[in-house]
């Protein structure tokens, strides 16, 4: 399924709210937008149908090909740009370059999916990145942390493709899907949703409707219509 509407966004930070029962809610802050259209990819030319959003001034380390491009659709240079692919054609329309779209896309209620880098970590062990459990801590183990055997001697002879072993961890793209929009604050361009998304305090992530409802939530979806 082709993805709906968003917006560029910086995760500020978790927090909690307190809902109408009076629970308290985890929610992650995420100020999204304003996202100024700079340009739109149609079907016919490009092959598929999408926004492309700017979000954040950038007043400097400007490239000659940045400058020349956001020159010609007469937008300030920004400091990321994203494509956000749209479900029907005929939404096309009612953009134009130069728009600018904020978070009163968004309601209460509402289900979206929010997009991000992990936190990168480094280099790790297994123990770390995989969750080995180790050796033995005491009586003269000598095995603490170590992979260990990775593979049988004459039968393969190799060690099969894709063993956990200790390597690079963190900084993935992630996506954590189906999160409720707790709140709204469009005066301060904040979208609190609940529960936490990939990514450290004031990394960039992309926010946008839900793409992959289960039956049950598109039945409620179509009940609240």
């Amino acid at each position: 399924m082709a993805r709906k509407e968003g917006l560029i966004g910086r995760k500020v930070g978790m927090t909690q709210v307190f809902g109408d029962d009076g629970n308290h809610i985890p929610v992650t802050v995420i100020e999204a937008g304003p996202c100024t259209i700079v340009g739109l990819r149609t079907k016919e030319t490009h092959g598929y149908d999408a926004l492309q959003l700017g979000f954040g001034p950038k007043r400097k380390n400007v490239t000659k090909p940045q400058a020349g491009f956001f020159k010609k659709v007469n937008v300030p240079a920004m400091r990321a740009v994203r494509e956000v692919r749209l479900e029907k054609t005929e939404k096309l329309q009612g953009y134009e370059i130069g728009q600018s779209l904020t978070v009163g896309i968004f309601a209460p209620g509402e289900l979206v999916d929010v997009v991000g880098v992990s936190k990168g970590k480094g280099f790790q062990g297994g123990v770390k990145r995989h969750g080995w459990s180790g050796g033995d801590a005491t009586h003269g183990s000598m095995f603490h942390r170590a992979p260990g055997s990775i593979g049988a001697s004459s039968d393969p002879s190799r060690v099969w493709p894709g063993h956990k072993l200790p390597g690079r961890m963190g900084g993935d793209r992630r996506t954590v899907l189906n999160l409720s929009v707790v709140r709204v604050l469009p005066e301060q361009n904040l979208v609190l949703v609940r529960g936490a998304v990939p990514g450290a305090s004031g990394s960039l992530v992309m926010i946008r409707k839900s793409v992959k409802l289960t039956k049950a939530q598109q039945q409620k979806a179509a009940e609240k219509k």
